[in-house]
C-alpha cells in the first residue's frame, strides 16, 4: 500500500472514529442478532385497538467498513411479543444506505404496536440489485452482483436466493417492553466490518471491480436504548404543528433514508426554545422556527437531528430541515468536501450526490452503473452519486447556515477543507463531469473534523502537522486564497487552530496526536485557519484492537491459565497474527513489539461492560455482562479442537505495559 493510500485509510479512521467489533457496547440490555438464510415470512396481527397500543420506533444505525455506499433492502422487520403474536413494523421495502450510518442513527419505523413484552426481532435483507460501493479513493468501486457472496453458502446474492433473516431471541429477563400510549425504543447497529469481507485487502485506484469479492456475514448489535454518542436522524413529511403553552412539536410520517411514499408509523419531534431550523435556506431559532414550519403545506419534506430521552420517551430536535433544506425535496445537493476554491467555484469531493426528486422508492428497486468520474447508485428513475470531484457555484445570492452556530453566514465562509451540503442545479460542462449551481440555492456547513500532530501552542492557537481535514489526506487540498494574503495561506506543515479558553488543551509534547472537530476559517481569513469547538484527549481516550488468524486459526491462542481477571497472549502469538494493530485516535500502534505482549483485564469503571463469544460456523452468538463468566464460556468452548479466528477490544490502552482494560470485547470461534 502506497503512502497516500495509507494516510486516506488512516484518516477515514479517524473521520468516523470507528471500531472493527463484532460487538459495540449499548445502553441498557446489548444484543445480537445473527444470519441464517431465506427470507419467508409470517402472517402479522391486525392493527391494535385505540387506547391498547405504543410505538415501537426502530433505529438503525453501523459501524463502518470500507464502503461509501452499501445500499440493500429491508424487505421485513418482525417484532414477536412473548404471546406470540408478531408485528410486522416495516411492511413495504424499503432502500437503507448504511454507509451512511456511521456518525448517526436513522429512524426506519416508528409504528403503533400491541402493548406487551416483545422476546425476539427479525429483520430480513435483501441482496438483489444490491449497491455496494467500496472506497478505492477515486471515487468508489461498484461490486458486480456475481462477487457479492453469502458468506454461509458461498454463492452469491442473486435472486432467488438473495435474501438473509437475522433472528434475535432476547435474553429472559430483558425483553423489549411497549406500554400503551408510550414510545419504545429498539436500537440496531449493522457492523459493515464485521459483516463484509472484502478481497483483496489492498485496493486502489486501478483496482478492476471484476477482481473484487464481498463476502457477507451479517453481524448485527441491537440496544433497548440508542447510543447517546450518535445523533438520531428523523425523516419524513410534515402531518401537524402544535405549538401551545405545553407544547412545543410537530408530528411527521416517517420515510426513511430516500423513501418518497408510504407510511412506517407517524413519531411526535419535541422542540425546544433552542431548537436550530433551516426551512427553504433560510434560519430560525426556537418559536420563530417552529412558526415558519406550521407555514408550510401537510406533507411537506422534514429531517431532524436529535436525541431520543429513555426517562420521558420522547424524541427532542437539536436541528430542524424542511423543504429544500432537505435533500431530495425541490432541489439537487452534494454532501462532501471542499478541496479547492478558485473565486465562487468550489471543488468538491467524495460528494454524496441526490436529486431533486429523491431516491424514493416503494418497492426497492436499485440499480448501479459506473462512470471514470462518479459511481453512480440509481433507484428507479431516480439516482445517488458518488462524484469524485464536482464543481460548485455559489454567489452572494446563495444561502449559507452553519451548524450549531448563531450568525448571519455568507458565502466567504465557505472555504478549503469544510464539509458541507449544497442545494441548487445539477448540471455538466464541457467535458460532461457533473456540477452544481447553487448561486441561488443554499449552502450547509457542518461539523468538520481536523486531525495531526501538535507542535506548539500560543495565544490560544495550536499549530500542528495536519493529516486530514473531513477524513481527506492533507495532500488532496489546494490551499490557495485561503490566507488573507498568499503568503498566509493555510498548509499542511504548520496548520492553525483556534482554541476557544472553554477548551483546556492537554499537556502535550511534539509529535503528540490532535484532533478537533468545528469549522474552517472564512475563505480568505486565514490565520488562524480553523476554528475548533471540541478536541479530543489522546491521554484519556479508548483504544480499539484488532486480531485477526487466518483460517483456521489457533486452538491455543492465550498463555495458560485463562483467568477471571486477565487473559494474556504472547508476543509471538501476536505476532503470528494476519492483523494485529491497536489505534489510539488517529496513531496505529502494533501490539507485537511489546515484549510483556498483550493482557486483558475487565475496565471496572466502564458501564456497561459486554463480551460477545460468536461462533462462525453456527452464526450464534452468547453476549455477557461480566469478565468472569465470559472467560468461563471461553474456557469451555476452547476445548483443544476449535479455534480463535478473530479479536476485536475497546478500551483504554498501556503501551508500555501492554495491559488492555476492555470496555468491549469479542472473540470469533471458527466452529
Amino acid at each position: 500500500m502506497n503512502t497516500s493510500e495509507l494516510t486516506r485509510r488512516l484518516s477515514n479512521a479517524t473521520r468516523h472514529l470507528s471500531l472493527r467489533l463484532l460487538a459495540v457496547a449499548g445502553i441498557g440490555c446489548t444484543l445480537l442478532l445473527g444470519a441464517c438464510g431465506g427470507g419467508g415470512g409470517s402472517m402479522s396481527s391486525p392493527p391494535p385497538p385505540p387506547g391498547t397500543s405504543g410505538t415501537a420506533m426502530v433505529t438503525l444505525t453501523d459501524m463502518p467498513g470500507d464502503f461509501l455506499s452499501y445500499m440493500v433492502n429491508v424487505v421485513s422487520l418482525k417484532l414477536t411479543r412473548a404471546d406470540g403474536t408478531t408485528v410486522e413494523t416495516v411492511a413495504v421495502p424499503t432502500t437503507v444506505d448504511f454507509a451512511q450510518l456511521v456518525n448517526l442513527s436513522e429512524v426506519i419505523s416508528a409504528q403503533q404496536v400491541p402493548g406487551g413484552s416483545y422476546t425476539s426481532v427479525a429483520m430480513t435483507i435483501d441482496y438483489a440489485n444490491a449497491t455496494i460501493v467500496v472506497d478505492n479513493g477515486a471515487g468508489g468501486l461498484t461490486i458486480p452482483a456475481a462477487n457479492i457472496v453469502n458468506g454461509a453458502t458461498m454463492s452469491p446474492l442473486v435472486a432467488p436466493n438473495s435474501q438473509v433473516t437475522l433472528t434475535l431471541q432476547l435474553p429472559s429477563g430483558a425483553p423489549l417492553v411497549v406500554t400503551p400510549g408510550t414510545v419504545a425504543n429498539l436500537a440496531l447497529d449493522f457492523n459493515l466490518s464485521a459483516s463484509n469481507a472484502v478481497a483483496p485487502s489492498t485496493i486502489t485506484s486501478t483496482t478492476m471491480a471484476s477482481a473484487v469479492t464481498v463476502t457477507v456475514n451479517p453481524v448485527l448489535v441491537a440496544s433497548l436504548a440508542p447510543d447517546t454518542s450518535r445523533q438520531i436522524r428523523v425523516r419524513g413529511s410534515l402531518v401537524s404543528v402544535t405549538d401551545t403553552s405545553s407544547a412545543t412539536s410537530y408530528t411527521i410520517t416517517v420515510w426513511p433514508f430516500f423513501t418518497a411514499s408510504g407510511s412506517r408509523g407517524q413519531l411526535v419531534v419535541d422542540t425546544t426554545s433552542t431548537t436550530a431550523f433551516t426551512i427553504n435556506g433560510t434560519s430560525y431559532t426556537g418559536t420563530a422556527g417552529l412558526t415558519a414550519l406550521a407555514s408550510l403545506p401537510t406533507g411537506t419534506l422534514t429531517a431532524a437531528l436529535g436525541s431520543f430521552d429513555t426517562s420521558s420517551r420522547t424524541f427532542t430536535a437539536s436541528q430542524v430541515f424542511a423543504g429544500t433544506s432537505v435533500p431530495g425535496a425541490g432541489l439537487d445537493s452534494i454532501d462532501g468536501t471542499v478541496t479547492a476554491r478558485s473565486g465562487d467555484v468550489l471543488t468538491v469531493t467524495d460528494g454524496f450526490l441526490e436529486p431533486q426528486g429523491g431516491g424514493g422508492v416503494t418497492g426497492g428497486q436499485v440499480m448501479s452503473t459506473s462512470t471514470a468520474n462518479e459511481s453512480i447508485t440509481q433507484v428507479g428513475m431516480e439516482f445517488g452519486h458518488f462524484g469524485r470531484q464536482v464543481a460548485v457555484t455559489v454567489a452572494a445570492g446563495t444561502a449559507v447556515t452553519e451548524d450549531g452556530q448563531a450568525g448571519s453566514f455568507g458565502i466567504q465562509d465557505i472555504s478549503v477543507g469544510q464539509h458541507l451540503q449544497a442545494f441548487g442545479q445539477f448540471g455538466s460542462d464541457a467535458s460532461g463531469n457533473r456540477t452544481l449551481d447553487a448561486r441561488t440555492g443554499s449552502v450547509r456547513l457542518m461539523m468538520t473534523r481536523a486531525v495531526g500532530q501538535y507542535t506548539s501552542t500560543a495565544g490560544g492557537v495550536v499549530t500542528m502537522t495536519l493529516q486530514a481535514l473531513d477524513g481527506q489526506p492533507a495532500s488532496v487540498f489546494n490551499f490557495a486564497g485561503t490566507g488573507s494574503s498568499s503568503t498566509n495561506d493555510a498548509t499542511a506543515g504548520a496548520y492553525t487552530v483556534s482554541v476557544p479558553a472553554a477548551l483546556p488543551l492537554p499537556a502535550m509534547s511534539a509529535g503528540f496526536p490532535v484532533l478537533f472537530d468545528g469549522f474552517v476559517t472564512p475563505f480568505g481569513s486565514a490565520p488562524p485557519d480553523f476554528s475548533a469547538v471540541t478536541l479530543e484527549n489522546f491521554s484519556s481516550m479508548n483504544s480499539r484492537l484488532g486480531l485477526a488468524w487466518s483460517s483456521p486459526g489457533l486452538t491455543a491462542p492465550f498463555a495458560a491459565p485463562l483467568s477471571a481477571t486477565n487473559v494474556m497472549i504472547t508476543q509471538a502469538t501476536l505476532a503470528s497474527a494476519a492483523q494485529h494493530v491497536i489505534w489510539i485516535g488517529p496513531v496505529k500502534e502494533d501490539p507485537s513489539s511489546v515484549s510483556a505482549g498483550l493482557s486483558f483485564v475487565p475496565n471496572s469503571s466502564a458501564a456497561p461492560m459486554i463480551f460477545v463469544v460468536a461462533h462462525r460456523m453456527s452464526w450464534q452468538f452468547q453476549v455477557y455482562g461480566s469478565f468472569s463468566d465470559f472467560i468461563t464460556a471461553l474456557t469451555a468452548d476452547l476445548d483443544g479442537t476449535t479455534a480463535l479466528l478473530r479479536i476485536d477490544a475497546q478500551g483504554p490502552y498501556d503501551l508500555s505495559t501492554g495491559v488492555f482494560s476492555v470496555n468491549v470485547m469479542a472473540v470469533e470461534l471458527n466452529d
